[in-house]
């Protein structure tokens, strides 16, 4: 009796622990993937450029893996507990039974060891990026605004924020995560900002990725040669255009894997402050390329987060108050797609 009472006490522990949130872990670790190897006149080595992951599978984990690219000025703190202290993707999907990967691309975070000379000299930039990641207009919060106002949060955020070590170069970028891939088997590729090139670049390196979420991507958006649309021929304020010109073979494989791009709230029509314009645009040109990817048979969707009925989004939905329900979101989409 004795033990059938032991067995029953820890079936209840067990039982217990699931409906209190508690995660089990079947296997976490680390390394890191890609790279390249230098060797100078000596023979000596020099190991670098590669990428590094961080990665935890549940208990029963789901077939598709999740592998988190972050954006611009990040890395993978992105993905894990908010500014606020709350819980991120990261854990979020890891209670939904996904495997996840987050990845510190090359010459960024924990994969700093970069093949180029640089120096880092602080740039005093913090509230142009308030404005620009779409908190609100330094030093005022947008009304209704997704991300907390608790000062510690902001220092948070700010602090989260990271050099590049090295010339932003998105081949040595989409090298490495398909290499990841190719490592790991199929998995989602779930994208933010700068990460968006990266993904669209690396699905043409790799045979793995069964689909593609990408939160408020910019950048590098590839578009039949002769078809890149008005918006995408604007210098942006980093001096660059949005669309690239690609061979329309190439760009078929676009219409491969299912793709759904989300982006956030603040979004005005008109460019008097071009730091959120910007965005407007770019929610603008994604919606011209999933109009013309779908009509060649792909699988794109577009969706403004306030149309879906989740207002005050920032440039980071992925952190913001209301993280859960966009994360409720994307497990639809992913359920949909046969993903999950």
């Amino acid at each position: 009796m004795k033990g059938i009472a032991t067995i029953i006490a820890v079936a209840a522990l067990l039982t217990a622990c699931s409906s209190s949130g508690v995660l089990r872990i079947a296997g976490q670790g680390s390394f890191a993937v890609g790279g390249t190897v230098l060797t100078d006149t000596a023979g000596r080595k020099y190991h670098g450029d590669h990428a590094y992951v961080f990665y935890q599978k549940p208990a029963g984990a789901r077939p598709y893996p999740l592998v988190f690219a972050h954006g611009v000025g990040q890395f993978s703190k992105t993905w894990e507990s908010t500014p606020d202290g709350r819980e991120g993707f990261q854990n979020i999907f890891l209670r939904r039974g996904y495997a996840v990967y987050l990845v510190d691309q090359p010459r960024r975070g924990n994969a700093g060891r970069g093949t180029e000379s640089v120096t880092i000299t602080p740039a005093f930039d913090e509230e142009v990026w308030f404005n620009r990641f779409r908190i609100g207009v330094w030093p005022e919060y947008f009304d209704g605004v997704q991300f907390s106002r608790d000062p510690d949060a902001l220092e948070q955020f700010f602090r989260q924020m990271t050099p590049t070590l090295g010339t932003v170069d998105f081949d040595v970028y989409s090298d490495a995560y398909a290499a990841l891939f190719d490592s790991i088997g199929p998995a989602v590729f779930v994208t933010h900002s700068q990460g968006g090139p990266v993904g669209w670049q690396t699905l043409l390196k790799t045979k793995n990725i069964r689909g593609i979420v990408s939160f408020e991507p910019g950048g590098g958006i590839p578009f039949p040669e002769g078809q890149v649309p008005e918006e995408g021929r604007v210098l942006t304020l980093s001096r660059k255009t949005e669309g690239v010109e690609i061979p329309m073979t190439v760009f078929m494989e676009y219409t491969k894997v299912p793709i759904v791009v989300y982006y956030g709230d603040n979004l005005p029509e008109t460019d008097e402050r071009p730091e959120l314009y910007e965005w407007t645009r770019r929610l603008h040109l994604m919606r011209r390329w999933a109009e013309m990817l779908n009509r060649l048979g792909g699988d794109v969707t577009v969706i403004h987060l306030p149309e879906a009925g989740l207002h005050g989004n920032t440039h980071f939905p992925m952190s913001d108050l209301n993280n859960a329900d966009v994360a409720e979101l994307m497990a639809k989409w992913l359920h949909d797609k046969g993903l999950d």
